[in-house]
């Protein structure tokens, strides 16, 4: 497929995202492409963004420092290492390579020099479209979310696009709409000049 940055750049902002295919009986014969999915998932930026008590407690102990790109090829690998990923080499490079141009980003939780969490994401005007998470400390990837969220409501943000639901997602107030729906939102929202990094 093409890998030109402004090509990948152009997809996401026409509501597609990059997923690579696994062939179960060959592991190493996945294709990456575009996918598109009748529903989409939005983190709210609003007052429906919400998170359990029990993390506003791990919060207020503040057990985590924040960082924006301190280790983000840390972050991209963090979020492939698992036992079934549609993280492929070949899209770990397109990341790497949308981060150097300034389009992708990792938002990132530590302990100490220990990386505990991060969220991987590509933000393109006032969208950031969430493409995974991970963590490496128990609810590292937790308070990534919600200081997350504080980022992009300072930033004047107006999408958080988390592309599938699951039910992690539904505990922090993660909705679906429709797909007309959200790239009327997308279209609005890319023309709109934001920093993500300030």
């Amino acid at each position: 497929m093409n890998t030109d940055i402004t090509h990948i750049i152009h997809g996401y902002s026409q509501g597609y995202f990059l997923m690579n295919t696994e062939d179960e009986l060959d592991p190493d014969s996945g294709h990456l492409d575009w996918y598109c999915s009748n529903e989409r998932t939005l983190i709210p930026l609003d007052e429906r963004f919400r998170y359990p008590k029990s993390l506003r407690r791990v919060l207020n102990q503040q057990r985590f420092s924040v960082a924006i790109n301190r280790d983000f090829p840390a972050v991209v690998a963090g979020c492939a290492n698992r036992e079934s990923t549609w993280i492929s080499p070949e899209l770990k490079d397109i990341y790497l390579g949308l981060h150097h141009s300034g389009w992708a980003h990792s938002f990132e939780t530590w302990q100490g020099d220990r990386l505990a969490g991060g969220i991987l994401g590509i933000t393109i005007g006032a969208v950031f479209i969430g493409e995974s998470m991970f963590f490496n400390i128990p609810d590292g990837s937790k308070v990534a979310m919600v200081k997350l969220v504080e980022h992009l409501r300072r930033q004047n943000f107006e999408l958080f696009d988390a592309q599938l639901m699951n039910p992690h997602l539904a505990r922090f107030g993660a909705h679906i709409i429709d797909d007309p729906e959200y790239k009327e939102l997308l279209q609005d929202a890319i023309h709109r000049p934001c920093r993500f990094v300030p």
